[in-house]
Parts: C-alpha cells; structure tokens; sequence
C-alpha cells in the first residue's frame, strides 16, 4: 500500500514552497523515495510493492511518474511495448504504465486490467487517472497556480494550512455522509478524482471519463450465464493473489469471503485466513433484519472443507472506542463509525503477518445483495434506496441546518446520477447507483482505514469484467431461484458447505455488547459539556440531549445502509465531536 504525493506549480520554483512540503510529509513517518523538479515534487511512502517514482528521457523530454497500484495484466501490455522498441530498467508496474503513456496517452488506460492511482508530469502539464472502480483513491486541491495531488485528504490539509467546510460540504456531511457525491469531498477547494476518469493541468483542470458501464445484448441462457459468472470470478480472484508475498483471505462464513477464500484454496498451499468478532459477543448477539446470524460455525465449516490457518481476531470495547479516533484520521472525516475502528484494529493484526488479504467486499454491490434491490419500499423512493425515514433524520438538525435544504440536496444528486446513466431499467440503476455511491463509501472505507498497517486489501468482485456482465445479466438470471446474489451462488454451489451457499447476507459484524454502548453513550455525553462542540452547530440542542440520554434509541433506525444506529450512531456522533476538534474545523456556512 503506497501513499501517493505531488505538489506542481508551473510558473513556480516548487522548492519555494519546501517547507509547506514538508509539513505534509511531517504526518507520513515512513519510508519514502520521491524526487524535487523545479516545478514538481512527487512522492511514493511506505511502498511495500518496491515500486518507486520513475525517471525517463525519451526524445528529449524528462517524464516523471509516482504510481500506486498493480496492473494485472502487465505482462501483456509490456510485451506490446517491447516490440514498438522500448526497453525496460526495472520490473515494476510503474515504468510499464509510463512508457504506455509516452506510446498511446490516454488511451493507454483502455488496456489496463488493475487498481491504480498515478501521476504522470512531461514538465508542461501533469496527467492524472484512476481505476475504473476507485480502488485507490485520489484527491487533489487548489491552491492559486499550485496543485496538490494525493492518496489520503490531510496531505493536501497539511499543505492548505486549514481545514474549511462551506455549505456544500455541510451538505455533503449531514444529508449524504459517510458516502460524498462522486467527485466531491466534505472541504472546500478539495475534490475527489473521480472512478474511471483522467485529469490533465495545465493552466487549468480538464478532466474526462475513460470507460462507463454501456448496454449489450445478453444472449446466454442460464447454464451458459452460470459458467461465465464462476468463469469472471475465479479469474478476477487468480490475477490477485500474490506468489511474492505470502497470502491471505478475510473469513466470515459469509457466501462472498467464503468464495474468495474457496478459489484461492486452489492455487496456494497453507493459506491463512482471518477473522472478526468482539469480546462477548456470544453472550449478547442478537439477531436482527440485517444481521440474522453469528459467524462462528460457518467459518468453522470453511476452516475443515480447506484446512486454512485461520486466526479468530477478538476485539476489545476499549478497543473500539479509543480508536474511533484513529479511524476519524484514517478516513479524514467522519466514517462509519466503530465499523471503520473495528476495520483498522483488524488490518493492523492482519498486518503483523500478511501484507496482502483479498476481501469479499464489493460482491453486494454488484450482484444485488442489498435489501433495496429487491424491497419494492426502498427502491421506490425519490432518493437513495439506502437512505430510511428521512424526514425523521432531518429533524434532529437545528434551524440555521435546515434553511440548507438538506432534502432537496439529496434529490439533486440522486437524480444528477441517475441522469448520467439514463435508462429506465430498474435492475441498471441501481447497480449504477451502488458502484458510484455506496461501494465508493466501503472501499473508501477498506482503503483508509488499510492505510495506516500499510495491508493491501484486495478486493476480486471489484472488476470491470464482472460488473459488465452483470449490468446486462436479466434480472430474473440475477436473483436466481429468488434469493440474493442467487447467480451468484448458483455459480459456486460446488464449492460451499450448502448452508454457506444459502447463508442470508450478514454486514460486517457489529458488537452488540452493553458495554460499548455505556462507553460511547459516557464519552458522547461528555462531549456535550464542550461548549465548543460542533454537534451545536449542527443539531437541534433539545433533540440532540434527548437522543444522547435515550443511548441512541430515539433514532431507530440505520441512519445509514445497514448500519448505524443505536451505539453506532453515537459513536458517528462522537466521530463529528472529535473531527471538529482535531481538525480545527473552520465552518463557512
């Protein structure tokens, strides 16, 4: 897992501003290579992939090149190059995706199979992408004639000196958080480069989109669909493993883990798998709508069919709650709560042994296993089918909030991506609506939280290929024999214990102890004798005290997705308490 920075001013010496350079990499204590142009500073931190920036001369100009990612099909592409007449110093993926630059511009991202982020500078203009999925992020700010392009929001805040949040990112927060508008981040003059897109400066932005999900006829019957499903995905998971690095697999005895976990079992010896679960957790879980059953005996089935080295991961409730702040950090604003705290702990035991884990993340996303693709009450609504009792979550804010429009706000950039896909196709929508929002909010939740243990988290169902397919399946082939994902299982029935393959879709495991709920209700009530909390300027006081003091139970529902709701909600809450005060949050409202 790299870290990517680049500070560029063409009319500029860049060394003029070292010592703002300088207190961006100030927060980032690795090891890094980078290099000093007179107009560009590119840096690569904590590279565990040996890949570094890359110099070439070609025709006498100077390219530079800081990369983050892997390219699956690298070897294909090089050999194309080889025979135009390039030459190459190095194995990394870097230089291949430089010189494809040099040889075809833009239109060299067309031939990538991979996750990346990377920045290009020929000295006169800086060329910028990334993945087709927003795998690896990628943010960029402005300030006057200065770029600053990076992999995580606090370099480009370290720069900026502050952190301001104006009304859009106001509305961004409180009626779209955790997820953001493609593009958009919660702070003013700071912007997310968008999945699938490329970016040149050059006195001025101009930015494109290079692939999009489009229509194409689809003449498989079912068994043919069925083999092309189980074919797409044990690819997808082959080009993933790793044969340098030693291996490993996140286990939850869910279908999607379990599948990851089953292929990979078919090409690496001794694999090692892990999982998450809480202190206590079976004395106090209990089943709900979304959360239906416990992990333990499915993984236990997965662990005797394929022998794996499994390591059970049980977190604390202390844990949980001093790292809420880690994990505000880790995403640069208020995230999913104890979901993204629990998430950091885990990578980080993850990463004691194994510096790359493929995930089952992304799956829901792209084969329908989200109650709003088929629960006729939340996909048919004017707004985000994961968004619930909206009205009653608008309530909780004070007046000044309100005179936003938070609602009308929503409705707005609903109806902007459903505009951008413009079909009728139910089954179409909401699978483009899922790859642009809600599974941006998870990676970017893997991501970050990833970041700081530097794991590589992999994540095979995240492909081009598969998600193609899958826009076009028929929705009857989709949800085969009526279940969620029943392609999907269908497809690798083979390869489960029955119950795995019939499991009813679980969310990342929550802890359902009262002891974290007292912990979080005592810091969140704490924090409400700060007279500088910026919860006040958000939330109506009366309704904001009535909700604390009822332990979140006011609020009954998830106030996003799935999740949070009770004890997570108060912990998000407590997540806004703390990115105030830790970002000296400058409101522009």
């Amino acid at each position: 897992m790299c870290r990517l920075i680049t500070v560029t001013n063409y009319n500029q010496n860049i060394l003029d501003l070292e010592d703002r350079i300088k207190q961006m990499n100030s927060y980032l204590n690795n090891k890094q290579e980078s290099y000093w142009k007179e107009h560009c500073y590119l840096s690569l931190i904590d590279s565990n992939h040996l890949t570094e920036p890359i110099h070439y001369k070609y025709q006498e100009k100077e390219y530079d090149i800081a990369f983050d990612g892997k390219i699956y099909n690298v070897v294909e592409i090089k050999n194309k190059l080889i025979e135009l007449g390039f030459t190459f110093q190095t194995t990394s993926d870097s230089e291949v995706v430089l010189k494809s630059y040099i040889a075809w511009q833009e239109k060299c991202l067309n031939d990538f199979e991979g996750v990346f982020a990377f920045v290009i500078d020929d000295g006169e203009r800086l060329f910028v992408a990334r993945d087709q999925l927003g795998i690896k992020p990628l943010y960029y700010g402005l300030d006057d004639e200065t770029i600053i392009i990076a992999s995580e929001i606090k370099s480009i805040l370290a720069y900026l000196g502050k952190a301001v949040v104006d009304k859009e990112g106001i509305k961004e927060l409180l009626a779209l958080g955790p997820s953001l508008t493609p593009g958009h981040t919660i702070y003013k003059d700071i912007y997310s480069l968008r999945p699938a897109h490329y970016m040149y400066y050059q006195n001025g932005i101009n930015i494109h989109r290079y692939w999009s999900l489009h229509d194409e006829k689809h003449t498989d019957d079912l068994d043919t669909t069925v083999k092309k499903v189980r074919k797409l995905v044990v690819e997808s998971i082959q080009k993933q493993l790793s044969y340098d690095y030693p291996l490993s697999t996140m286990l939850s005895g869910g279908l999607d883990s379990s599948i990851i976990t089953a292929i990979a079992c078919q090409y690496v010896n001794d694999l090692t798998t892990y999982s998450v679960t809480y202190e206590d957790q079976d004395k106090y879980f209990k089943a709900y709508d979304y959360q239906t059953s416990m992990d333990d005996q499915y993984i236990d089935k997965m662990k005797e069919r394929y022998q794996t080295t499994h390591h059970q991961i049980t977190l604390t409730q202390d844990q949980l709650i001093h790292s809420l702040k880690d994990a505000l950090i880790a995403r640069d604003m208020p995230g999913m709560a104890d979901i993204d705290s629990s998430f950091l702990l885990f990578a980080q035991d993850i990463a004691d042994n194994h510096h790359i884990c493929l995930s089952g993340e992304c799956a829901d996303e792209i084969f329908g296993g989200y109650p709003w693709f088929y629960k006729e009450e939340l996909y048919n609504q004017p707004y985000f089918p994961w968004m619930r009792d909206l009205d009653m979550k608008l309530d909780l804010f004070n007046d000044k909030i309100k005179e936003l429009h938070l609602k009308d706000y929503i409705i707005q950039r609903y109806q902007e991506s459903l505009n951008e896909i413009q079909t009728t196709d139910l089954k179409k929508q909401l699978i483009y609506l899922n790859m642009e929002w809600f599974m941006q909010t998870l990676l970017t939740r893997a991501a970050s939280q990833a970041i700081p243990s530097s794991l590589d988290v992999r994540v095979p169902f995240a492909s081009v290929k598969i998600i193609q397919y899958l826009y076009n399946m028929p929705v009857e082939y989709m949800f085969y024999n009526h279940e969620e994902k029943g392609i999907l299982r269908l497809a690798f029935e083979e390869f489960l214990p029955k119950d795995i393959t019939h499991r009813k879709k679980n969310p990342f495991p929550k802890t359902h102890s009262p002891i974290y709920e007292n912990l979080i209700y005592e810091k969140l009530k704490e924090s409400l004798n700060d007279s500088t909390n910026i919860l006040f300027e958000f939330f109506d006081k009366e309704k904001l005290y009535h909700f604390v003091e009822s332990h979140g139970k006011s609020f009954d529902v998830p106030w996003f997705g799935q999740l949070m709701m009770g004890p997570q909600l108060m912990a998000y809450f407590y997540q806004i308490y703390l990115w105030g005060k830790v970002y000296h949050i400058q409101l522009d409202i």
